[in-house]
């Protein structure tokens, strides 16, 4: 065995991923949408919510912007990762008003569309004193809602920090393949024509992630 051999990285299997990561989906009245964060549903894969904390940990965020609330699990997980640091807060937008959200002092819960330019509004202006910003997109996954929400929330995200667009999975990247043009094919489209934001892959790190190609990292 040459030197080159032993500090090459290993190969991943592509097919092996893409495999399980479609039983892992498919499966998901016992995987992503029966997992929890403190007793509240959390519709995430437990792998990106360990990457969430790491980048947490590394930006300090001073505002984390979260479109889509559902239950509220993933803003209570960002509200309790921003507590162990020991500063943040968190913005979750949402179109429905779901009862009995958790109540936590770093969460704000606005009611309305991400997109319409009053919410956007109210938005940056909770953003505006913000020193580092993170943007995560979890509303609707249709193309041109996210390509609509990247054009007003990508200006929010500050240098070096992160702008996540969710479930780029879906539409056959590698699950859904009859959902039609969602997230992935948005993001695509945005940085053809934006050169501020690069895909962070060191990011998938865990090699199955609901966020191929959307972890996008402000550069400029």
């Amino acid at each position: 065995m040459s030197s080159d051999d032993t500090t090459s990285q290993p190969r991943v299997d592509t097919r092996v991923v893409e495999d399980f990561h479609r039983l892992y989906y498919d499966s998901l009245e016992r995987t992503w949408q029966d997992t929890y964060f403190l007793g509240v549903p959390t519709q995430k894969c437990p792998l990106d919510l360990w990457v969430y904390q790491e980048l947490m940990y590394e930006l300090r965020p001073d505002l984390v912007v979260e479109t889509g609330t559902a239950h509220g699990g993933s803003a209570l997980y960002l509200a309790s990762i921003c507590d162990l640091l020991g500063t943040g807060r968190v913005v979750s937008v949402d179109v429905l008003d779901i009862a009995e959200r958790p109540v936590h002092p770093r969460i704000s819960y606005l009611h309305g569309s991400s997109t319409d330019p009053q919410m956007v509004g109210r938005v940056r202006q909770m953003a505006h004193d913000a020193t580092v910003v993170m943007v995560i997109l979890d509303s609707d996954h249709s193309a041109a809602h996210v390509s609509a929400e990247l054009e007003v929330y990508a200006p929010l995200v500050t240098l070096g920090s992160y702008l996540v667009v969710e479930d780029t999975n879906v539409n056959g990247h590698p699950v859904a393949a009859d959902f039609g043009p969602g997230p992935y094919e948005a993001v695509e489209d945005f940085l053809a024509r934006n050169d501020r934001f690069e895909v962070d892959a060191s990011r998938e790190k865990f090699a199955m992630t609901f966020n191929p190609r959307g972890f996008l990292r402000r550069v400029r």
